[in-house]
């Protein structure tokens, strides 16, 4: 399981960086959002796939999952939010204020 999710996270970061390099801001956007649901993904991998009885230390227990890979997810997980949100608001102000949402047009630099 841990290879498929391995696989699965190469893909995320993969497409992600493609559309990091494409030019529309609205791409960009997205490239950032699928790189960080990789890297979601990794840690998930890393904390090894495993089940067992919930992190409480009991008598009789021998295998439980470990913790921190999920809190450390979820905390992930509100910070892309927040970033997420705050690319997407620049993106639309940019966008408004240029009329244009290609990063060559923005530049001066499109020779088409």
């Amino acid at each position: 399981m841990e290879i498929i999710m391995s696989i699965l996270a190469g893909i995320l970061f993969t497409t992600g960086i493609y559309n990091l390099l494409q030019k529309q801001l609205l791409r960009i956007v997205i490239g950032t959002g699928l790189i960080s649901h990789g890297a979601h993904l990794f840690i998930l991998t890393m904390g090894k796939l495993k089940t067992g009885a919930p992190p409480i230390l009991s008598e009789g227990v021998e295998k439980y999952t470990d913790p921190l890979p999920q809190a450390l997810i979820l905390t992930s997980i509100v910070i892309s939010f927040g970033v997420t949100s705050l690319l997407l608001v620049l993106a639309y102000r940019t966008s408004k204020i240029n009329g244009t949402d290609n990063m060559e047009q923005m530049r001066g630099t499109d020779y088409e």
